[in-house]
């Protein structure tokens, strides 16, 4: 695969809020990019995985392989009760084509300008970066790294180095008190921007109404926090 002919979309964390996925993609497409990639957590916490899925797969965007994702098709879980109920339910109902789909899925991916992961560079799939450690990556030679799992977007610079790190955010479930679906572009220049897009949230949680969903899962989408709120 072969990244900047132009620009590129960095998406992340969709977790099944299939309208925020489709808002960010129409956004996306009105940006003139020349390619998309997605860092992971495409399944967990909303309903419409495979919704989400068969729109990534019909637009060939490479995705990697996120924690939530790693929890569906691996059968293990994290302590949470909460992620738990939400893996337990859509392995009810994603499609076992999706479900093998997502099994292809590797946590990385670099490039000779940037590497990318879902977690970190320390672990992969479960490695939450608040603060980047350009030391980390310092047998790197790439210039941008990319991760998501936090849900918070953000950007940090090694002027030192001239490295520089972002999390694009979440799609699907935003944690940094601003409900917008989140993403990134990086430009054919190299430089990065941070957009945010807003959705019919209402959409989503009447879908997860439907599917007998606990409202604590969904309350945050309204105000941009994690479920059950705080977003320390």
């Amino acid at each position: 695969m072969i990244f900047f002919m132009n620009k590129l979309a960095v998406i992340s964390d969709v977790h099944g809020n299939y309208p925020a996925l489709r808002a960010v993609l129409d956004d996306i497409d009105e940006q003139n990019v020349q390619g998309i990639i997605c860092l992971g957590d495409i399944v967990g916490y909303y309903c419409q995985v495979n919704e989400c899925i068969d729109e990534l797969r019909l637009r060939g965007i490479h995705c990697l392989l996120g924690n939530h994702d790693y929890y569906m098709i691996s059968g293990t879980c994290c302590d949470s009760r909460t992620v738990k109920m939400c893996i337990d339910y859509q392995l009810t109902i994603i499609r076992k084509d999706n479900l093998n789909w997502l099994k292809t899925l590797s946590p990385f991916y670099d490039s000779e300008i940037v590497s990318f992961r879902h977690g970190g560079w320390k672990d992969a799939i479960e490695e939450r970066i608040q603060l980047f450690d350009f030391s980390v990556v310092s047998s790197y030679n790439q210039r941008c790294y990319f991760s998501g799992h936090t849900h918070k977007q953000n950007i940090q610079f090694d002027e030192a180095r001239d490295k520089v790190y972002c999390n694009p955010g979440a799609v699907g479930q935003p944690r940094d008190n601003d409900p917008r679906a989140a993403y990134a572009i990086i430009n054919s220049d190299k430089s990065i921007d941070l957009r945010r897009v807003e959705y019919d949230i209402d959409s989503i949680v009447n879908k997860m109404k439907e599917a007998n969903q606990g409202d604590w899962i969904w309350k945050g989408l309204y105000t941009g926090e994690k479920v059950g709120g705080n977003n320390n």
